[in-house]
């Protein structure tokens, strides 16, 4: 009636035609190499750091995520970007998700804005979603855009 499972009982082959097989057989890896494998997806790296003692004069752009925590003279664009305390950008900055900690003096561009407590932004901010915690220091003007990552440079050339 009932029968004995040979699942869990361990293979008894002979190791060495095993290792002969993998010798004499090349197309057998290429083959598999073609089959998906059921290994998840990789994993997002995390941020790239620009350290306090960092200075740069220049423009930055990267499709990840960066933590500024230096001096920037120039403009930033990045997927996430995250100003620290110690941080201070002078320039434009454009991001999906833009995280203020410390100082920037220029326009912010994002879907996602979030000044903290301890931001300073002097320019204007352009976004599609704002969060400014009690605290943060801004000078200037707030303007919602559906695309707020599109500049109005571009949009003004386009329309003439």
């Amino acid at each position: 009636m009932f029968s004995k499972s040979k699942i869990n009982e361990p293979e008894k082959k002979p190791e060495a035609p095993k290792a002969a097989e993998k010798k004499t057989d090349t197309p057998k890896p290429s083959s598999t190499a073609a089959a998906p494998s059921p290994v998840a997806p990789k994993a997002k790296p995390p941020a790239s750091v620009l350290s306090t003692d960092l200075h740069i004069k220049g423009n930055i752009k990267t499709s990840g995520d960066i933590q500024i925590e230096g001096e920037i003279v120039g403009d930033v664009r990045a997927h996430l970007l995250t100003v620290g305390q110690t941080a201070k950008i002078k320039g434009e900055v454009i991001a999906d998700d833009v995280v203020v900690n410390g100082h920037v003096a220029g326009t912010v561009r994002g879907l996602k804005v979030r000044l903290t407590a301890t931001a300073r932004v002097e320019g204007d901010i352009i976004h599609k979603t704002i969060a400014i915690e009690s605290g943060a220091h801004f000078e200037g003007s707030v303007r919602r855009e559906e695309d707020p990552l599109t500049s109005s440079k571009s949009k003004t050339a386009s329309a003439s």
